[in-house]
């Protein structure tokens, strides 16, 4: 058993089924909550619209310059919804939804209205 296991590949999920129409979506392999965003790179000096694709985690465009204004500058734009002039220069993020707070309940009997020692009641969410 030990043995395979070093075999396994660690295998980190792509969230590939999710589907890119809906902003907020469950991922049938996973079951994590995935947020979809899509990104658009402009030029900063012009403002052309650049190819964007996805390196080391970063949006940036396909091409170092612009075509338009030879500037290589860009500003990377946070579209809510694509729509279909935007989507061959778009690409598509997809981040999983981590829960922002985990709450937690402690309750406190107090001993002139209970019979018993003061204590911490659990309570199981």
């Amino acid at each position: 058993m030990i043995i395979l296991e070093l075999f396994k590949k660690n295998r980190i999920c792509t969230h590939d089924r999710v589907k890119p129409d809906c902003e907020f979506s469950y991922c049938p392999d996973c079951g994590e909550l995935v947020e979809n965003k899509w990104f658009i790179t402009r030029c900063a000096c012009c403002g052309v619209k650049l190819k964007a694709t996805i390196r080391n985690g970063e949006v940036i465009p396909e091409n170092h310059y612009c075509k338009n204004c030879g500037g290589d500058e860009f500003v990377v734009e946070r579209i809510p919804k694509i729509n279909f002039i935007d989507i061959d220069y778009a690409v598509l993020v997809k981040e999983v939804v981590k829960p922002s707070a985990f709450s937690k309940i402690q309750t406190w009997v107090d001993l002139k209205t209970a019979n018993y020692t003061q204590e911490l009641l659990m309570q199981y969410l």
